[in-house]
């Protein structure tokens, strides 16, 4: 029966994948059961081939079975969830994708692709179902739930021109309901923000709900916002979703932009009319929240890879809030560099006082790949392995050894001529940077903003800002 489907050498090669492999024939016989899928059902191979799948499997049905439904229909399903009981009464997860086998156009079997995700459905029911018991404790515990966000605009550490706009515009945004899209590339604060939009919103009080988009499966990330009811699929129960449990209050989708094209069509739907349907029910439930999204690409880039659909980007930016890297705001590194030192003096119980010459010339000429973040743990790292006074350029991690030279070169340089503000010296670099930009481009805004790596609205911004015109 192994010959009749691929030959011996392919099963060989099969064993040694990660992923669960079924094989089963026309009649829903087993047929092929590699060394993955034994081990997740706990099921040794001789004892399930030859036998028919619903015998092997008895909380699946004809209608619940993956590879049942592509035998009979003949169209191959991909990337679904299909819970089911084994023989131990211990409830798997599995994501499955599922394929027809055919000769001479006739359906002679079916092949699965099964990757376990029972434990990341299990933290993700528990996570539910702890925030149903911390929401519903509401009423006897009003302001419980206002401490699920906890950062404040006093939070947000920065001082140059572009961040003090673009808090000034972001507490603007907290006094109404509309939703937000903030985007910014990794540490650069974007949930500090979210944060503090809810905080200083009138639905402080209410529940705030962040979500990952990319950190779950397409289809438990629909159960998982959208809530489910008994018997929508194998092992379903009725419990809601994060919709429900932030309702009154702010969910916050995170990486958005990860989220599968047909459920962001459904989030769409939620936005405008304000109700959702648990995953299997018939009757909508009404939900007032305001959503907030982020994504680590400009709208742009995201729209044109087709990691966002165009209608749900126009309904999310209703406000728009692109957070600069740190690289493009240096004026604010002194002011981070202090708020770290005193920060890990408490945690750590250090008395730094202070951070060298040489190290902050480093430190305003290093690219921060990994911008905020990256600094804060720079400081930890140091403070955490060395009990001093001054931060020296010795104390640094291996990434600032290749800018070691280039820094003292340029301090040395800029003590042999007339030192300018540093404000002033890098808004004249900018300045000349966008102008050559845009001739480069005959002056297309579009071409430029790609070319210098900003977005539009920031690029014009900055025009008008510097009375660049043609």
């Amino acid at each position: 029966m192994r010959k009749f489907f691929f030959g011996e050498n392919i099963f060989e090669i099969l064993d040694y994948l990660d992923e669960g492999i079924h094989i089963i024939d026309d009649r829903g016989n087993i047929v092929y059961y590699n060394r993955a899928a034994q081990r997740l059902d706990e099921i040794e191979g001789d004892k399930a081939i030859g036998r028919h799948i619903l015998e092997i499997y008895p909380s699946l049905t004809y209608e619940t079975s993956t590879l049942l439904k592509v035998i009979k229909t003949g169209q191959p399903i991909f990337n679904v969830e299909q819970t089911f009981v084994n023989y131990k009464g211990d409830r798997i997860t599995t994501l499955n994708t599922s394929l027809p086998i055919k000769a001479n156009g006739k359906i002679i079997g079916a092949l699965e692709i099964s990757k376990d995700i029972t434990q990341v459905r299990r933290l993700s029911e528990k996570i539910l179902d702890l925030q149903k018991e911390l929401f519903n404790d509401n009423n006897k515990k009003p302001n419980k739930s206002k401490h699920t966000a906890k950062y404040t605009f006093v939070d947000i550490i920065g001082q140059s021109e572009e961040m003090l706009r673009l808090k000034s515009l972001a507490l603007k945004a907290s006094m109404v309901s509309s939703p937000v899209l903030i985007y910014g590339k990794t540490g650069t604060g974007k949930e500090l923000f979210v944060q503090s939009i809810h905080n200083a919103s009138p639905r402080k009080n209410k529940p705030f709900i962040a979500q990952n988009c990319a950190a779950l499966p397409s289809g438990l990330l629909e159960s998982i916002l959208f809530g489910t009811v008994k018997g929508s699929f194998t092992g379903a129960e009725d419990r809601p979703g994060l919709f429900e449990l932030a309702n009154g209050g702010t969910l916050f989708l995170d990486e958005i932009n990860s989220m599968p094209l047909d459920l962001q069509a459904k989030l769409l739907r939620v936005i405008q009319d304000g109700s959702i349907r648990r995953v299997g029910a018939v009757k909508t439930i009404d939900v007032d929240v305001r959503i907030i999204a982020a994504i680590n690409v400009s709208p742009d880039e995201a729209i044109e890879k087709k990691q966002i659909r165009r209608d749900l980007y126009y309904r999310l930016n209703v406000i728009t809030l692109g957070l600069p890297e740190l690289k493009k705001r240096p004026e604010d590194i002194p002011l981070l560099v202090e708020y770290f030192i005193d920060k890990y003096n408490k945690v750590l119980g250090r008395s730094v006082k202070r951070v060298s010459k040489d190290v902050m010339d480093l430190f305003l000429n290093y690219h921060w790949p990994g911008n905020v973040r990256e600094l804060e743990h720079v400081i930890e790292g140091i403070m955490t392995l060395n009990d001093i006074e001054e931060i020296q350029s010795k104390h640094l991690p291996i990434q600032f050894k290749n800018t070691k030279s280039k820094s003292t070169a340029t301090r040395h340089l800029t003590e042999s001529i007339t030192i300018r503000p540093l404000r002033e010296a890098v808004e004249e670099t900018e300045r000349n940077i966008i102008y050559e930009a845009l001739k480069k481009t005959d002056w297309n805004i579009t071409k430029t903003s790609e070319l210098i790596r900003i977005p539009r609205q920031t690029l014009q911004y900055k025009m008008k800002k510097y009375k660049l015109k043609r």
